[in-house]
């Protein structure tokens, strides 16, 4: 599965309509709305990369309001459970 992080600059009268919107596509497992330069952030995981540009150029696209985006992409994820576990490594 791969892990993209859409960061989402919207219209301020329709980021909760975005943020609805962008949870409904398919591929996206969640929309959190943050403070900063950004107004929302939609974490997308999907199979491959053909159905990250689907979801990211196609159907983002189609959300209204939307004003501008930026996509990252994901190389490999380092969680607190994966630190406790390498720690606990022929340790009984």
């Amino acid at each position: 599965m791969i892990t993209t992080i859409v960061l989402v600059q919207a219209d301020p009268k329709s980021i909760p309509e975005c943020a609805t919107a962008l949870a409904g596509i398919d591929g996206v497992a969640e929309v959190y709305s943050v403070s900063g330069a950004w107004d929302l952030v939609a974490i997308v995981r999907v199979p491959d990369l053909e159905k990250i540009a689907t979801v990211v150029t196609q159907e983002f696209a189609k959300v209204p309001g939307i004003q501008r985006t930026q996509t990252l992409t994901a190389f490999r994820t380092y969680s607190k459970g994966d630190l406790e576990q390498a720690w606990d490594i022929g340790v009984e």
